[in-house]
């Protein structure tokens, strides 16, 4: 088939051509008239595929000079690139979205007009910045049109990795259990300790907090600070037996943890959803969750916490994703603004 470059298109004029190019595969825009107009993306992609050949001015085009108008036509041509060519080659129509996503692409045997696009594709180095606010706003635009995101993090070898990416909202079975003061804990720099044994394990049954050592109840600084602010206990210096109060003990956990404030925030939230959340050290994230039972059930969140505006690389949600995925649990960010929402990333294969 031959086309003709001219500005930042190709043009095929035989109608034949044309027609059938765009029925086969949902090429192109049809012209009025007869013919079809390529994006560089869909020409560059047909001349590779040996079903085009391009010229400029009645003469032969070499693809290298048309990959390089392409490239002086697109924002990170080589990564939309990678991804629409991976697309197509799994069998999908892409489209070229206008704007943002990157790609419209349609179910096997689908096209546009026909039936309604599968996916929103998001082409993205991985070199690119993680953006927790421009991702949350993605998720509500797709929401509203009701597609599924994807998106496609291309490496400096140009391998893809796709990821689906889903609002989530995790619910718990655990309803809270507690009123008035049932303990009388001690702090221990970092944590704090129920020393009677019958408050221990009645604080422990109320909501699985914390970790029976021997016949104590040993409480992290973020079960703590929850339990004082519910009135569930009351705290005391180790050394001292004087009381604290939760204003003095917030600001000590600040020193302790800098970044306090905002697991807190996520925790909460996760305990006012009926979630039972523990620290998720082990496996590299801020809390591991569960719905039931710790002693019953495993962990089916693992929860890291951001803040609303956090901005990151791409490496560092790879590994996160990879690791959660490697030990069968699904990983949730809780972007902590206003109230805290929960973004669902998972490695898919389209």
């Amino acid at each position: 088939m031959a086309g003709e470059l001219r500005g930042e298109m190709v043009v095929v004029e035989d109608p034949a051509e044309a027609s059938t190019i765009h029925n086969k595969g949902s090429y192109g825009e049809p012209r009025s008239g007869g013919g079809l107009s390529l994006t560089l993306l869909e020409a560059v992609y047909l001349v590779e595929t040996e079903r085009l050949a391009v010229t400029r001015g009645g003469e032969p085009l070499p693809t290298r000079a048309l990959v390089r108008a392409a490239a002086s036509a697109y924002d990170q041509f080589e990564i939309k690139y990678v991804v629409y060519r991976d697309l197509r080659q799994r069998g999908y129509v892409a489209v070229e979205g206008p704007g943002l996503p990157d790609f419209h692409v349609f179910p096997r045997g689908g096209a546009p007009g026909r039936t309604p696009a599968k996916f929103w594709v998001l082409a993205i180095s991985e070199r690119a910045v993680f953006d927790a606010e421009d991702l949350a706003a993605h998720l509500r635009k797709v929401a509203g049109v009701r597609k599924q995101l994807l998106l496609a993090v291309v490496d400096e070898e140009s391998d893809l990795t796709y990821y689906a990416v889903r609002e989530s909202s995790p619910r718990g079975r655990q309803a809270p259990a507690l009123a008035g003061v049932v303990a009388t804990a001690h702090l221990l720099e970092d944590r704090a300790m129920v020393v009677d044994e019958a408050q221990a394990r009645a604080l422990h049954a109320g909501g699985f907090y914390g970790r029976i050592v021997g016949r104590r109840l040993q409480l992290s600084l973020i079960e703590t600070a929850h339990l004082l602010k519910a009135g569930a206990i009351e705290l005391r210096n180790a050394d001292t037996d004087r009381r604290i109060a939760l204003p003095r003990l917030l600001a000590e956990a600040r020193r302790i943890q800098p970044d306090f404030d905002l697991r807190f925030q996520v925790f909460e939230d996760l305990k006012g959803r009926g979630v039972v959340a523990k620290t998720g050290f082990k496996y590299g994230s801020h809390f591991r969750a569960y719905e039931g039972d710790p002693d019953r059930t495993h962990a089916k969140y693992l929860v890291h916490a951001l803040p609303a505006k956090y901005r990151g690389m791409w490496p560092e949600v790879s590994r996160a994703v990879r690791l959660a995925h490697g030990v069968k649990k699904s990983l949730l960010f809780g972007v902590a603004g206003d109230e805290v929402g929960y973004i669902r990333l998972e490695r898919v294969r389209p």
